[in-house]
């Protein structure tokens, strides 16, 4: 709850000037600015400008430099276009005097029209019978240090992975993983803008992950550099969030030091919520001579 709190308080942005906002980090011992904060609290900068009716469709951001946790961050929003059904926002996150996050973002009035999805994965075991993150660490000997601490960390996020071979073996694996996700606290009812948003902050978790697989490899090994380069979001049927969501992940490719990943959230129900593609540096770092 507590972690649940601070990061409803830190989507909460300050109001500096008209299209100017400003935003903070949670005071974690980390390097930089989690992602899918940094585009969160874009999306709501976007959203203060745009009537209540309207609600986001997707968006498109680009990590340009890490994010430092121990200054605000200041959003500066630009109403590129208000149309009689769509408006579009861009929005530039800059600390230090320099651009370290962009995005564009469309918004929409709400109509029916036509309705299909790809269906859930089938057989995939409930969370309920996986065990957290939390409670792996007790029965998972050769998981290495610098994940046993990203794991034991309070996070206002709770993570069920389906598939566990890849944090203790370096074996080469299919290239995809199914991950149980949820909140640690309730989220506000009647507020669908707020539920886009911890959508879109969920959303980077796990992601870039899987375009190591097919090579053995995972993000924290002390010879891969490893960081976002861009991501993308599409926001297809609202949805509660007092529920785990299955977020299912593959990675089609990856070349030039840089892994391509597509996810989508599925509701327990089988409801199609979103989906997401993402794009990162996977850099084999050169050994020190």
């Amino acid at each position: 709850m507590t972690a649940m709190n601070e990061l409803l308080d830190i989507l909460d942005l300050e109001e500096l000037e008209h299209n100017l906002y400003r935003g903070r980090s949670p005071q974690v011992e980390w390097q930089r600015v989690f992602g899918g904060q940094t585009i969160a609290q874009s999306l709501v900068a976007a959203q203060r400008t745009v009537p209540a009716e309207r609600h986001v469709h997707s968006l498109h951001g680009y990590f340009m430099r890490p994010g430092d946790i121990k200054v605000p961050i200041v959003y500066e929003v630009d109403r590129i276009r208000d149309g009689a059904s769509f408006t579009t926002r861009r929005v530039t996150a800059v600390q230090h005097g320099q651009a370290i996050f962009s995005l564009e973002t469309s918004f929409q009035v709400r109509e029916q029209g036509l309705d299909h999805q790809i269906p859930m994965p089938p057989d995939v075991p409930m969370p309920e019978t996986l065990l957290s993150q939390r409670d792996l660490l007790k029965t998972m000997e050769h998981i290495p240090e610098v994940i046993r601490k990203f794991w034991a960390r309070e996070r206002p996020l709770e993570i069920r992975p389906v598939n566990l071979k890849h944090y203790s073996s370096r074996d080469r694996l299919p290239p995809r993983q199914n991950v149980w996700i949820r909140l640690t606290g309730p989220v506000p009812e009647g507020d669908p803008r707020l539920s886009s948003v911890l959508l879109a902050y969920l959303s980077d978790m796990t992601l870039l992950d899987t375009s190591t697989f097919a090579h053995g490899r995972g993000l924290f090994d002390p010879d891969i550099q490893a960081a976002s380069l861009d991501h993308a979001m599409w926001f297809h049927r609202a949805h509660a969030l007092d529920d785990w969501l299955l977020y299912t992940q593959d990675s089609p490719s990856a070349s030039g030091s840089r892994g391509f990943n597509r996810g989508a959230l599925y509701a327990r129900d089988g409801t199609l919520i979103a989906s997401t593609a993402q794009e990162g540096l996977i850099r084999l770092r050169r050994p020190h001579k």
